[in-house]
């Protein structure tokens, strides 16, 4: 696994890539600016991008900007973005354009090692991680959409662990049910959350991207 990291604090910066480096993965390149990520990742061709969200120069936007940017250079680039608080519009953002291979985490889930190691590889491989808290706090602020509310307490649960990027046996898992009670209940949050069966549109990315919609955002 090659790994570019973009966070402009340095003592975090080489941390990640200490921590890294330790558990034998490959970073090939670090950097402090959008512009010096965007360019690393051209240069090196990474598998994963690690995001600080707020970079300079006003350390707000520019890491959700720059990683958009290098999803759109190199299609299939698995990128995992950190920050410090929940970013509503910004997460929504990048969920927008795809789920595949992308992660979003609070900085603190950092310290917990196996958690972030075993979300940087669910993203490598393909998949999604998104902070529990993040999506305890979207989908609070979600609540507009009248459609969520028909889901009961334990489709919610489902549908919560789905937006975290979890598969359908490590829901049962956590749940402690069975894989078929987590496919009923999973049937269940599509019919309710109008999601018909449609060659274009996958509707478990549907039911997350609704789930994570931010009712205040501009349109």
């Amino acid at each position: 696994m090659r790994i570019v990291i973009a966070e402009d604090d340095p003592l975090l910066r080489e941390g990640l890539a200490l921590l890294l480096r330790a558990e034998a993965l490959d970073v090939v390149a670090t950097a402090g600016t959008p512009g010096e990520a965007l360019d690393a990742i051209d240069g090196h061709g990474p598998d994963v991008a690690i995001f600080d969200v707020r970079m300079p120069p006003t350390h707000t936007d520019e890491g959700i900007v720059a990683a958009v940017e290098a999803r759109r250079r190199r299609p299939g680039l698995a990128v995992l973005v950190l920050s410090a608080y929940v970013e509503q519009s910004f997460a929504t953002e990048l969920l927008t354009g795809g789920v595949s291979g992308l992660g979003y985490l609070l900085k603190e889930r950092v310290g917990r090692v196996e958690e972030f190691l075993d979300a940087l590889r669910r993203v490598a491989d393909g998949g999604t991680a998104i902070d529990p808290e993040v999506v305890a706090q979207l989908f609070t602020r979600s609540h507009q959409d009248t459609r969520l509310d028909r889901l009961s307490p334990r489709e919610r649960e489902v549908l919560a662990l789905m937006a975290e990027g979890l598969g359908n046996t490590a829901i049962a898992e956590r749940l402690v049910v069975t894989e078929g009670a987590v496919h009923k209940h999973i049937r269940n949050i599509f019919a309710k959350l109008d999601l018909a069966p449609t060659d274009r549109v996958d509707r478990r990315v549907a039911a997350v991207l609704r789930y994570l919609e931010d009712p205040r955002r501009p349109a």
